[in-house]
């Protein structure tokens, strides 16, 4: 399935925001929320993939390219296990590695949005080519 990639990046621009959020406010329920965002986006159902092809896509020309959409899922699913263990550090009152789970995926989403470098992405390329067997 090919995705236009603009579609990731307005993501990663929300999730951007969301994540700084709750470095400053350290709150657990929207880190738990941004989560809930991870798995779903995971599961290719993204609300933000949503509104981006409701009211931003239309608004924009076709895109000059598209995208696998397996590389942006994988990302979904690692952002997810930062936002899982952010939401342990902050269950177990382990403040540092709740804000530090947090940071480390709003650097990664940060990336994305801001220089179209999807870590998660190139992670997912790295481990297919890494897989015995597969043709280099």
């Amino acid at each position: 399935m090919q995705i236009d990639p603009r579609g990731p990046r307005f993501g990663a621009a929300v999730t951007s925001v969301v994540l700084a959020v709750v470095l400053v406010t350290q709150n657990p329920w929207l880190l738990a929320a941004q989560a809930i965002v991870f798995a779903l986006g995971a599961a290719d159902v993204s609300p933000y993939g949503l509104v981006f092809r409701r009211f931003v896509r239309p608004r924009l020309r076709p895109p000059a390219e598209t995208e696998d959409a397996a590389p942006p899922r994988f990302a979904q699913a690692v952002g997810l296990g930062f936002a899982v263990v952010g939401l342990i550090g902050f269950a177990a009152g382990i403040t540092a590695l709740a804000l530090g789970a947090t940071a480390a995926a709003l650097l990664a989403a940060f990336l994305n949005a801001a220089f179209g470098f999807c870590l998660g992405c190139e992670m997912y390329l790295l481990i297919r080519r890494l897989q015995p067997g597969r043709i280099q």
